[in-house]
């Protein structure tokens, strides 16, 4: 039995299990402070009565994920109010007293899609999701990937396409791929909300063009085996077969290996939808357990 926490800006889903059909116990829990927060949660772990073997958190970022580093596992800077700094993988590991692994929301909703979802017997592999933000999680040979931090994805740049105007919503980059296609970019754009968008073909076809623009970016580059595409906005009726046809024709028949299954084996929705980032927790405490 693994305890899994999906450390989240607005709420902690926390639970003991082993995998999707496996919870035995779950609990969501407002985010407040860090003291009150992360005490509520070990609270609720030791309160189940079952033993643990591990724990996995996948965390809300941007968080240190160098282990050489004195503030391993503690939020970074961060416009979360009383978060910077807030020592997550230590509290929990001390109020466990297990072994605990840490990683971001994406990391870990991407080592779950690969063990149990739409990535499973693959071992490299992008997984997007698209919604409030755009975020990503990279694994590599099997294992999340991190260099120099952890990959910031939905900060690639991308090209304006033709007659669009509107400057970014990232307050960091404008015009980055969050900054174009993120769910607020949306309803900036338009002047509506992206929910109640769902008859413009103009609209979902822009957001397909800029996705294709990031899927191709990172398809250059890491040459993953599939790349999945999670969140809210990707449940737009159509979304998912007008990525997959802007990705080809941008990609223009150039690569150093065709895409496996073509575009639509090679871009997927993925699988375990809302419970993606809790399971990808459990995923991580599977890996700390050894």
């Amino acid at each position: 039995m693994v305890a899994a926490i999906e450390a989240g800006g607005t709420k902690f889903r926390v639970a003991v299990g082993t995998g999707p059909g496996g919870i035995e116990a779950e609990r969501t829990i407002p985010t407040t402070t860090p003291a009150e927060t992360l005490d509520r949660v070990v609270g609720f772990v030791r309160s189940t009565g079952i033993a643990v073997a591990s724990a996995g958190i996948a965390s809300f970022g941007p968080i240190d994920l160098d282990p050489s580093s004195p503030s391993y596992g503690s939020i970074l800077a961060t416009p979360k109010p009383g978060w910077s700094g807030a020592a997550v993988l230590g509290v929990v590991t001390a109020g466990l007293g297990v072994p605990v692994a840490v990683d971001t929301d994406v990391g870990g909703a991407a080592l779950a899609e690969m063990r149990w979802g739409a990535a499973r017997g693959l071992s490299d592999i992008v997984y997007f999701t698209v919604g409030t933000g755009v975020g990503g999680g990279v694994i590599v040979g099997g294992r999340i990937h991190h260099g120099v931090g952890h990959p910031e994805v939905g900060h690639i740049p991308v090209t304006p396409e033709a007659g669009d105007a509107y400057p970014g919503h990232c307050p960091f980059h404008g015009g980055c791929l969050e900054g174009m296609a993120c769910g607020p970019a949306i309803g900036d754009r338009w002047g509506r909300p992206a929910a109640d968008l769902g008859g413009r073909d103009e609209v979902w076809d822009l957001e397909a063009r800029y996705l294709a623009q990031g899927i191709r970016a990172v398809t250059y580059l890491l040459a993953p085996q599939r790349v999945v595409l999670g969140g809210g906005v990707m449940q737009q009726r159509g979304l998912l077969c007008r990525v997959r046809r802007h990705l080809e024709r941008q990609l223009a028949g150039y690569g150093s290996a065709p895409l496996p299954g073509g575009a639509d084996g090679y871009v997927a929705a993925a699988a375990l939808g809302p419970d993606a980032g809790l399971l990808g927790a459990i995923a991580l405490g599977i890996e700390a357990a050894g």
